[in-house]
C-alpha cells in the first residue's frame, strides 16, 4: 500500500525526477552520461565517454571531450575560428566541478586548449577568471606553448570577405556551410544555425557532475568582447546536489538573464531538465520581445538522477547525448519560435 509517508518521501526527490505513470522519469535516468551542444558534440562525446566508461571523473571527461573540438580547424571553436574585427582570434573557456570549484579564461590568444588553462586557473590559483595577456602569461607559466600567430585558411578567407563591408550583424546570415565558419549565431540556408561554442556536462558513475564550455566567441566581434561562455552562472553552472547546465547562442542575452543559473534554480524547484530549460528560454523571449527572432539561445541540462533535456529559442539547435558505447545520439531540441 502506498502510504502518505511514502508519498512524501518520493515527493522530496523533486517533481522533475519522475512522472505520474509509475514514477518514472520522462527519459530513463542514465549514469554515467554526457551531453554536449551541437553536432560537434558527437565526436567530443566519444572522448568524454572513454573517461566515463572506465569510472573516470566527470571533470576529466568534460575537459577531454571539448579538447576534441578545440583541436578541429574546420569549426568555430579553437584557433582555426573567425577572428575579431582587428584580425585576432581570441578564445574563452570555463570549467566547473562537483565541489563548486571553477575556473575560466577570456580573450586568450595563441593557446590551443583554453579549457585546460581554465582548469589550471581553477586548480592552481586563488582566482576564478584570468583574461587577456594575464591569461596567456599564466598559461605559459603552466607549461602551455604559444601556437603560430595568424589565421587559418578558412578564417582568413572569411575575414577578407567581411572587411569589404565591415558590417557586424549577429544573427544575420554570414555563412560558409562547407567550413562552418561564420559570425555566430547565424542561420544557414537550410534553417540550421552556425555556432561558435561547445558546451559539455557529465554525470559520472559515482554520481558526481561537472561541466565545461569553450568558444572563440562571435566572429568579427569588437576587440575585447566576451560572451557568456567563460562566465560561471551564465554559460555554465554546476550544483552537485541538483544538476549541471550549459548554454550556447547569443552570449550577451544569455548573460543578461543569468542563463545557466536560471535553469539550475528551476531544477532546484523540482522541474525536469527540459522544463527548466524551457522556462529559462521563455524568460529570455519575454525580455527580447519582437527582437527575439534575430538571435538564437539554447540550454541543455542534466539532473542528479541522470535525466536530461534541452530547449532552444528557435529551430535548428541540436545536442549530443552519450550513455553507452553504442548510444551516442544527436537530439533535435524543442524550441519556442
Amino acid at each position: 500500500m502506498f502510504s502518505r509517508r511514502k508519498f512524501l518521501q518520493v515527493g522530496s526527490l523533486g517533481i522533475g525526477s519522475f512522472s505520474i505513470a509509475g514514477f518514472a522519469p520522462k527519459y530513463a535516468g542514465k549514469k554515467p552520461i554526457v551531453l554536449s551542444t551541437w553536432d560537434a558534440g558527437i565526436r567530443a562525446n566519444k572522448a568524454a565517454w572513454n573517461v566515463l566508461k572506465n569510472n573516470g571523473r566527470a571533470l576529466d571527461a568534460v575537459e577531454q571531450g571539448v579538447m576534441v573540438t578545440e583541436n578541429e580547424q574546420n569549426c568555430c571553436v579553437g584557433l582555426g575560428a573567425n577572428p575579431d574585427r582587428d584580425g585576432y582570434v581570441t578564445l574563452d573557456a570555463s570549467i566547473m566541478d562537483e565541489f563548486a570549484n571553477c575556473g575560466s579564461v577570456a580573450c586568450l590568444e595563441r593557446i590551443k586548449h583554453p579549457i585546460s588553462v581554465a582548469r589550471k586557473v581553477m586548480e592552481n590559483t586563488p582566482h576564478v577568471m584570468l583574461v587577456g595577456q594575464g591569461a596567456q602569461q599564466f598559461a605559459l607559466s603552466q607549461g602551455f606553448t604559444l601556437e603560430k600567430d595568424g589565421l587559418s585558411e578558412g578564417a582568413e578567407r572569411e575575414y577578407k570577405k567581411w572587411l569589404q563591408k565591415s558590417e557586424y550583424k549577429p544573427g544575420i546570415n554570414r555563412e560558409n556551410k562547407e567550413n562552418q565558419i561564420a559570425a555566430a549565431p547565424a542561420r544557414l540556408s537550410d534553417g540550421s544555425w552556425n555556432h561558435d561554442t561547445i558546451g559539455m556536462i557529465a554525470l559520472d558513475a559515482n554520481g558526481n557532475l561537472s561541466g565545461s564550455c569553450t568558444t572563440s566567441g562571435m566572429g568579427f566581434k569588437m576587440r575585447g568582447r566576451v560572451g557568456d561562455s567563460p562566465i560561471i552562472g551564465a554559460g555554465l553552472f554546476v550544483d552537485n546536489e541538483v544538476g549541471a547546465v550549459v548554454a550556447t547562442g547569443q552570449g550577451e542575452d544569455i548573460i543578461r538573464m543569468g542563463g545557466a543559473h536560471t535553469v539550475m534554480e528551476f531544477m532546484r524547484q523540482g522541474l525536469s531538465p527540459e522544463m527548466a530549460c524551457k522556462k529559462a528560454i521563455e524568460r529570455l523571449l519575454k525580455i527580447k520581445g519582437s527582437k527575439a527572432k534575430e538571435i538564437q539561445a539554447c540550454m541543455i541540462a542534466i539532473n542528479k538522477q541522470g535525466t536530461y533535456g534541452g530547449y532552444a529559442l528557435q529551430k535548428g539547435f541540436n545536442y549530443a547525448v552519450c550513455y553507452a558505447d553504442d548510444k551516442n545520439i544527436l537530439v533535435d531540441s524543442k524550441f519556442l519560435i
